[in-house]
């Protein structure tokens, strides 16, 4: 899996951006399928705009944004959203099935 962190206007600490990249690999505890991970912070006046855009195998992209104050709880906040996408997609494939009706005996289509 690659990550990647950008700065763009700006610069980010070392240490932020070692918290970034180990967050962001805690994500393939939720999906094994990932191929890579890009984090964009870009600073803006006197806010900070984080952009997460997360690959996985067969298409499956997922994109979260947020911005604050600070470079860190906006890469939260964005995080958090990306948490949400993928297990709201993982519990969309693994119910995929389980919303059929069981078929009645004697029953014909």
């Amino acid at each position: 899996m690659h990550v990647e962190i950008t700065c763009r206007h700006g610069h980010v600490k070392d240490d932020v951006r070692v918290y970034m990249a180990e967050k962001v690999e805690n994500l393939l505890t939720y999906f094994e399928r990932i191929t890579a991970i890009n984090v964009v912070v870009s600073f803006e006046n006197s806010h900070a705009k984080v952009e997460i855009l997360v690959d996985a195998e067969h298409k499956h992209d997922f994109v979260a944004h947020d911005e604050d104050s600070q470079a860190q709880v906006a890469f939260d906040k964005t995080l958090h959203k990306i948490e949400q996408q993928i297990h709201k997609y993982k519990e969309k494939v693994q119910n995929h099935h389980r919303h059929e009706l069981p078929k009645v005996q004697g029953e014909t289509e």
